[in-house]
């Protein structure tokens, strides 16, 4: 585990168990409801921050919480080191040796929110979302929502974030990208939900995330 210095992203080493993730004292609460919502101690501990990152599916709800935080890899290859995102990590299968994990910290600008629908509150998410808000000068600054249990590969980042930035987050604005965001998830149905059931808990869930960020912002004004 890398120390975080002043101002700079959290450096998570490759073997760091997600059980040191979730006791450093850095650790962003969002990170915190992941790691902690069905995953048991003795997972945490067995289970290193590389692995998760090479196959997105094991623990896609830790995942998609770095994709909202906006985290990045740092790959060494024979030629140098280059950071990618993790989201384009996972969709390119980027090659190289991941050196590094950097997770940017939630900062006093910064909200978030998560919300999930399971069968019991011990049982995986059917889907979840997790939302991730910047504000600046009264205006979101950047927005990002991703979700899972809602895509073939499990979790992925959805673009309509972009569409808040520069205006203030109100709930006309957060209605409106829910659904959007339902028309874009492409859920696969299995015994746990019909892929009409999961599209409809994607505008649920985006939107319960969302709102989350905004009563955080107003309750802080």
């Amino acid at each position: 585990m890398s120390e975080q210095e002043a101002g700079e992203p959290w450096a998570v080493h490759p073997d760091a168990s997600l059980q040191a993730v979730l006791e450093a004292p850095c650790c962003p609460a969002l990170l915190r409801t992941a790691l902690t919502g069905v995953h048991s101690w003795q997972l945490r501990t067995q289970t290193p921050v590389g692995r998760t990152l090479r196959a997105f599916q094991l623990m896609p709800q830790w995942i998609a919480t770095l994709l909202a935080l906006g985290a990045s890899v740092r790959l060494e290859q024979g030629d140098g080191a280059r950071e990618v995102s993790l989201e384009r990590f996972g969709r390119q299968a980027s090659s190289g040796d991941i050196a590094a994990l950097h997770i940017p910290l939630i900062d006093s600008a910064c909200r978030w929110g998560e919300a999930h629908v399971a069968r019991t509150p011990a049982d995986e998410p059917i889907v979840a979302a997790f939302a991730w808000v910047r504000f600046g000068g009264g205006v979101v600054e950047a927005a990002r929502v991703a979700l899972t249990g809602v895509w073939p590969e499990g979790v992925r980042l959805v673009a309509p974030g972009n569409a808040l930035v520069g205006e203030p987050l109100t709930v006309e604005q957060i209605l409106t990208l829910a659904a959007r965001i339902r028309e874009r998830v492409e859920p696969v149905g299995d015994y746990r939900g019909s892929e009409r059931y999961r599209r409809a808990m994607a505008e649920v869930m985006s939107r319960r995330a969302l709102k989350a960020c905004l009563e955080l912002e107003v309750s802080d004004a």
